[in-house]
């Protein structure tokens, strides 16, 4: 038997809550069986285990897009029991259960090598939000390198900085050497977000309302995790040439833009896609994290929570009260 969160929605509604579970409950359609170390709460890890939102797609779920643990048992030829790995996406936590649990089934094509350098608990301080930051630099990176544009040429803009994409992003990107401009709805948090690097603060309220289709440029890049007119705002004030990677939808999936600026100033909007990513992307990310993030800020960013605490955290993350990451472990 092991614990883990269970979504079930019953005639009286919708419900997760803390149960034990049997390991031949476990789903049949996966070939790799893992020990869950840890996992970690998303904001849509939030959605899902509030009903907030119908990323649920089958019921009964456990929910948890992420996870970290060692394989015990495996009908894959590229897995065999003692491998560490991690996970993330694939729609796990929304069509087939999740992390947020002791134990997994998952099919053993979504798994990632965990790098030698990172401990379980490190990928999940990354998690979803640390491989999806790092997803957004390497495009910004890619983009950057072929327009010859220079770490520190210009303001690089986070959007939804205090969160979990927004504080690795600013900590990569300050480690490569850009001037670092976070966008925030929490001005209490200033000093922790200029401790990851962040050269100033903005107030959200600064990008958030309706705004006009092409205005100053200042952004020689973007990282948005917020949509809406935050993501319109990014665009129109983005310089000749420059890129923004949309990442997120906490403000909205609308995006009430012009064209303005894709043709007058030639600006990129790249999209970036954690869930389906393929392989060979997943893993240069997750080299990357390894080799490139900075092990005390990350861990100045990481609360770590037991189990039970994560259904209260799913609201909580909603509501955004989170600062950075949030840690479940789950090895006894």
């Amino acid at each position: 038997m092991f614990e883990a969160l269970l979504i079930t929605k019953p005639e009286s509604g919708y419900r997760c809550e803390l149960t034990q579970l049997d390991e031949a409950q476990l789903p049949a359609a996966g070939d790799v069986t893992v020990r869950v170390d840890c996992s970690t709460i998303n904001y849509k890890d939030g959605l899902a285990i509030t009903g907030k939102s119908p990323v649920v797609r089958s019921f009964p779920m456990v929910p948890g897009i992420d996870f970290a643990g060692s394989v015990t048992q495996s009908d894959h030829p590229k897995w065999k029991p003692g491998d560490r790995v991690l996970l993330n996406g694939f729609g796990v936590g929304e069509a087939h259960w999740g992390g947020l649990s002791q134990m997994a089934r998952v099919k053993g094509d979504w798994l990632v090598a965990l790098p030698d350098t990172l401990s379980e608990r490190e990928a999940m301080s990354l998690g979803t939000a640390g491989y999806t930051a790092m997803l957004c630099v390497q495009a910004l990176q890619k983009h950057w390198a072929e327009a010859g544009v220079a770490a520190g040429s210009g303001e690089v803009l986070v959007t939804g900085a205090g969160g979990g994409v927004g504080s690795v992003a600013i900590s990569l990107l300050a480690g490569l050497g850009h001037t670092v401009v976070a966008s925030t709805g929490r001005p209490q948090e200033a000093d922790y977000l200029k401790s990851l690097g962040a050269a100033s603060v903005i107030d959200r309220n600064e990008l958030s309302a309706p705004g006009k289709p092409l205005q100053k440029e200042r952004w020689i890049g973007v990282v948005d995790s917020v949509g809406s007119h935050t993501l319109a705002n990014a665009c129109a004030s983005t310089r000749y040439g420059g890129a923004v990677a949309a990442c997120g939808l906490a403000q909205g999936m609308d995006l009430p833009a012009s064209v303005a600026p894709f043709i007058l100033r030639g600006i990129t909007l790249h999209g970036i896609d954690s869930v389906m990513a393929p392989m060979a992307r997943r893993e240069a990310a997750w080299d990357a994290l390894a080799k490139t993030i900075n092990r005390e800020q990350l861990a100045s960013i990481t609360t770590e929570i037991a189990l039970p605490d994560a259904i209260a955290a799913g609201s909580q993350i909603l509501a955004g009260q989170v600062r950075g990451r949030l840690v479940v472990k789950l090895k006894a």
